[in-house]
């Protein structure tokens, strides 16, 4: 008889002991921790929290990957372009760093040779658009501006010769003579600001020279070149 008893009771323990951990597992809180039950924290452990209070959440940071990092350059340096919006009475400066940005890439379209590094400096197509008023600005931009910008950049890397390789960007000289330009002027049914013979300077073998730039006119207060070597 003693014998089935003991039984009987470790029956009993073993039973009461599963059911424990069946309710611990029920009532698991956030993240896996028994609302109610002590966690760790450094130095000791600490009371977890009462059955009406939130399990606290840590924010962590961290580094992106190589195709998050590419994705968000990608975002960060998405421009609109220009043309899409109105145009502006703002009168360009010569130091604006866009401006000048823009120059930079012109010239090393010519010390290259590759007249499409230097499109971010000529007047943009959309603004065209929105400025004049001929029956047709996208040809006309087309078929004329572009291939005469084209074709001086080609002439000016010529010139360069063997400096190409040698000769360096100093800046944009640009005369204080621009005049704003009322619509029915030039075949435009827009304004903008035009300033004639400014010119990009550049060092070579220490000495420094010019080239000119025949017209630039502006579009919301920045300068864009027109006509480079020559108006035609």
């Amino acid at each position: 008889m003693l014998v089935v008893a003991v039984v009987i009771a470790a029956v009993a323990l073993v039973a009461i002991s599963h059911q424990g951990s069946h309710q611990v597992a029920v009532t698991a809180g956030v993240g896996g921790v028994p609302s109610g039950a002590a966690t760790s924290v450094a130095g000791g452990t600490a009371p977890g929290p009462g059955p009406t209070q939130a399990v606290p959440t840590t924010m962590v940071t961290t580094a992106p990957s190589a195709a998050a990092s590419s994705t968000t350059a990608a975002v960060s340096t998405t421009t609109v372009d220009p043309g899409t919006l109105p145009q502006t009475q703002v009168l360009p400066t010569a130091d604006d760093p866009a401006f000048l940005a823009r120059m930079t890439d012109l010239w090393q379209a010519i010390t290259s040779g590759d007249a499409a590094l230097g499109q971010p400096a000529f007047f943009p197509l959309s603004a065209y658009i929105q400025v004049k008023g001929i029956s047709d600005p996208v040809h006309d931009y087309q078929t004329r501006l572009i291939p005469d910008y084209v074709q001086d950049i080609d002439v000016l890397h010529q010139e360069l010769g063997a400096e190409t390789g040698t000769a360096t960007f100093v800046g944009v000289r640009v005369p204080n003579t621009a005049q704003w330009i009322l619509p029915g002027v030039e075949y435009n049914k827009g304004s903008y600001y035009r300033v004639y013979d400014s010119a990009l300077i550049y060092s070579a073998g220490g000495i420094e020279h010019t080239f000119g730039v025949a017209s630039m006119i502006s579009w919301r207060g920045e300068w864009y070149v027109v006509h480079l070597n020559s108006i035609r």
